[in-house]
């Protein structure tokens, strides 16, 4: 059996909830098998995110709504799982949205990949990375590199993964980093590397591929 189609798109700086519109208007297609599997890969603005268990994380903000606001800080609910996080400039996010039927129904594997994605390519620049049991993410020592928030309907993708590559980590001090308290959070700059977004762009695409067993191909978004 070949491969299946991945197609990875180049966003570059767009507004979470612009970015999120965009996600549910792509499940549905996939869904209906209107397009191939996708893979968008983009910035976001400053934001802080909140999953949907319980109060999504709200108690883990180290800071009001409106202190927020005058720093140029959004908030958003988001649909995903996970606690709380930051997404802003320097941070390369990766949205997936694949149909996983028929051979890959599962979440603990599919969230496991995407780690494995991660992991492989900061690994292609000298980078240790590796699994905490009983965490989800990357991470570097006792520090966060990456985070991941999923959502799965009728087993089709969405939200999925952060690489802190140039990242303000300051902003970070607003939240208890996906309600982890214990431990920090790190960027690939902060770890000495310096590296172009294009670059990490086409080795995430890159690595998701053989992760994921797709054959990747490059869209120009219109």
């Amino acid at each position: 059996m070949s491969a299946r189609l991945l197609e990875a798109r180049r966003l570059g700086l767009v507004a979470y909830g612009e970015a999120l519109a965009r996600q549910q208007a792509l499940v549905r297609a996939r869904q209906a098998d209107a397009v191939a599997d996708q893979l968008l890969l983009l910035e976001h603005p400053p934001v802080v995110t909140l999953g949907v268990r319980g109060d999504g994380g709200r108690r883990h903000l180290l800071t009001g709504d409106e202190q927020l606001a005058a720093m140029g800080i959004e908030l958003h609910q988001t649909g995903r799982g996970g606690d709380v996080t930051y997404h802003g400039p320097g941070q390369l996010v990766g949205y997936p949205i694949l149909d996983l039927k028929p051979d890959r129904c599962d979440v603990h594997r599919y969230v496991r990949d995407l780690e494995e994605t991660l992991i492989r390519t900061v690994a292609d620049w000298g980078i240790a990375a590796r699994r905490v049991p009983g965490l989800t993410g990357v991470w570097v020592g006792n520090e966060k590199l990456a985070a991941i928030g999923v959502r799965i309907s009728r087993w089709v993708t969405s939200h999925g993964f952060a690489l802190n590559v140039s990242t303000d980590l300051h902003h970070f001090d607003l939240i208890v980093p996906c309600g982890i308290a214990d431990r920090g959070v790190t960027s690939l700059e902060r770890l000495g590397l310096r590296v172009e977004p294009k670059l990490v762009e086409d080795r995430v695409a890159q690595r998701f591929s053989e992760v994921f067993d797709r054959e990747l191909v490059w869209r120009i978004d219109e």
